[in-house]
């Protein structure tokens, strides 16, 4: 028996791998399938452990998905310092920032799995609002363009909307473009949303 045979068969060496190893798949299904889809007889056979050890070191679903689900810090952080740089050319910034982190396969799934789960369950929808008035609005605030919280959702929207086009429902021609052709053609829109004359309320 090969070597790389013996890698792939049984349980994960260690806890701390096996944890790890459930993260990435339950990301990975969560992304794929959505919430209710995604079993955890699943998420373990993705990653190559029992179940049983994914209730084990997570407790329940809803758990699961909280704790996986959260953008890493450093997209966070990314967002609010797009203030900090020529207001002219924060639209396009923003629109790499989000086109990098649907292209990057640590985070795509982190963001599509939420969107394919929001319509279906609430912890889902709420990790959506949640990036929207946290990060988002945050952003929005730090621009200070009037009505931020609308700037916030607007952008939420279209950012949405992107992700859903071209990586969920695939539809062309947004689909095959490059990640520079998109972001030509989106950043005029965030920029308008995050600097663009809004009617007062």
């Amino acid at each position: 028996m090969s070597r790389a045979k013996d890698k792939r068969s049984g349980r994960r060496p260690g806890a701390s791998d096996s944890r790890g190893q459930i993260a990435v798949a339950a990301r990975e299904k969560f992304a794929e399938l959505g919430y209710e889809h995604a079993t955890f007889r699943a998420i373990g056979a993705a990653a190559g452990v029992d179940p049983a050890l994914v209730v084990h070191f997570y407790g329940s679903k809803q758990e699961l998905f909280r704790e996986v689900m959260q953008l890493p810090p450093d997209v966070s952080d990314a967002l609010v310092r797009i203030a900090d740089g020529p207001r002219e050319e924060m639209g396009r910034r923003l629109a790499e920032l989000v086109l990098a982190s649907l292209e990057n396969p640590a985070t795509r799934p982190i963001v599509l799995g939420r969107i394919r789960s929001a319509s279906s369950h609430p912890d889902a929808a709420a990790l959506v609002r949640e990036t929207v008035t946290r990060d988002l609005s945050a952003l929005t605030r730090a621009v200070g363009s009037n009505r931020p919280d609308a700037r916030a959702v607007l952008i939420g929207a279209h950012v949405v909307g992107i992700a859903l086009a071209r990586y969920v429902v695939q539809v062309e021609p947004l689909a095959s473009l490059g990640t520079d052709d998109v972001i030509d053609l989106i950043a005029p829109t965030v920029q308008f949303y995050l600097a663009g004359p809004l009617p007062p309320e």
